[in-house]
């Protein structure tokens, strides 16, 4: 399964995401090993097994087997800390941010990548999640190492259109029964 086959499985009233689809897997303002755990990470973060499958399929062929691995840990810490800071974010007391969090995050310290894609796949995990204090976080560890807005927003909308194509094959799927 490729992207090819995902946009051939989008229905007609879903072709500006075929067009998105094609235009982030070739962005030009990431590496390809941001742009591929980007991508992998935001696939796995949207839940969707036949997004999933395509994009792990593709970037099998783009990042080594470490940044892949990275890519799945940032959308499963992610999900894990996503839940838990939004929580923390949205409520009211300040009692709970004063409490530590004792979630193990090791992965962070250690992701088998450089630091910068990892934060970014992150980023673009937590944008789908809608945790805005990751996003924050993030997005200021992002910037510190050097990345600049552009690789920011690529990011975001790698995640956005990603997201956007699980959405609609699991509506077209559930509407199919």
């Amino acid at each position: 399964m490729t992207i090819e086959t995902l946009k051939d499985r989008l229905p007609d009233y879903a072709r500006d995401l075929k067009l998105n689809l094609s235009s982030v897997a070739s962005e030009p303002g990431l590496t390809e090993q941001q742009r591929w755990g980007t991508l992998l990470a935001s696939a796995i973060a949207s839940r969707n097994a036949t997004v999933i499958t395509a994009i792990h399929q593709e970037a099998s062929r783009h990042l080594t087997p470490e940044a892949i691995s990275a890519a799945k840990t940032a959308a499963a810490v992610m999900a894990m800390n996503n839940i838990y800071y939004r929580f923390l974010h949205l409520v009211s007391e300040p009692d709970y941010r004063a409490m530590p969090a004792r979630l193990r995050m090791n992965a962070l310290a250690k992701p088998g990548v450089d630091k910068a894609d990892f934060e970014l796949w992150s980023l673009a995990v937590s944008s789908i999640n809608g945790c805005g204090m990751c996003l924050e976080a993030h997005e200021h560890e992002v910037r510190k190492a050097g990345l600049g807005i552009p690789a920011v927003q690529n990011a975001v909308r790698i995640a956005a259109v990603i997201h956007a194509v699980a959405v609609t094959l699991d509506a077209e799927a559930a509407l199919a029964v």
